[in-house]
């Protein structure tokens, strides 16, 4: 069986993988140490995927994701389809409390954030569009847990769950109960348990309102606006409800 590093879209993969949130700017010889692949064939595939538009290359000398690859990757339908149909919604819930206010989904056991409103005064936070976590780290991560299927919820809950915060839920049995409730209740508080600094309430959007659970809509506050959160409820219900009956009725239209 070839690996990664023995073809050569393996190794144009391996080179794209190179840059995240923590990397987004880097050395052909930085590339080629976290790749594994040796300088002349790094600098072979970097040249590659430069001259295609992939990467880009900085006056300092270091590359970076280039534009064509955004453009691309903005067309993922799965995104698309969901953000053209909660950014209207997501205005609107923006302008009624002013707050974070976010859109994941979940891939595996982990949550990517699609897309995000924010003010200049909402508070700070440790995600932004095209993050990922653990899917049981945050609020939205936890309601789209309590819809993943059981396997996805077993390996999540048989695995150590890291302790973001001395709020953290990181009990198994603990957690299990939670993803219950949200499941009986819809809207999730989720109180610093990604950051002491936050608080989020989170809600399931579905395909139509009784439909599959397709993400998850969160607002996060700062913590010591907390007493908020409960008033955050039924403008959050909306906004699921609104893009839900889109995502319905699209779907209705597709067929």
């Amino acid at each position: 069986m070839s690996t990664p590093q023995s073809t050569a879209a393996g190794k144009v993969l391996l080179v794209l993988s190179a840059f995240d949130r923590e990397h987004p700017s880097q050395t052909l010889s930085d590339i080629a140490q976290r790749t594994g692949l040796a300088l002349s064939t790094a600098h072979r595939v970097v040249g590659e995927l430069a001259a295609w538009g992939a990467l880009e290359r900085a006056e300092d000398g270091s590359w970076h994701v280039g534009l064509r690859l955004w453009e691309i990757a903005s067309g993922c339908p799965r995104t698309q389809i969901l953000r053209d149909a909660a950014l209207p919604f997501m205005q609107d819930l923006y302008e009624v409390t002013h707050e974070n206010i976010q859109l994941a989904v979940r891939e595996g056991t982990e949550l990517v954030f699609v897309e995000r409103i924010a003010g200049h005064r909402s508070v700070r936070l440790l995600t932004m569009v095209g993050t990922r976590f653990p899917v049981g780290s945050t609020g939205m991560g936890r309601v789209l847990l309590a819809h993943a299927p059981r396997d996805i919820q077993e390996e999540v809950l048989g695995s150590p769950l890291r302790a973001w915060t001395p709020h953290t839920v990181t009990d198994p049995k603990t957690l299990r109960r939670q993803l219950d409730r949200i499941r009986r209740e819809q809207v999730f508080v989720s109180d610093r348990q990604l950051s002491e600094d936050t608080v989020a309430v989170a809600a399931p959007v579905r395909i139509g309102r009784t439909g599959p659970v397709s993400a998850a809509l969160g607002i996060v506050v700062a913590a010591r606006s907390a007493s908020r959160a409960r008033g955050l409820r039924e403008p959050l219900l909306r906004a699921v409800r609104g893009i839900s009956d889109e995502l319905g009725r699209r779907a209705r239209t597709a067929l």
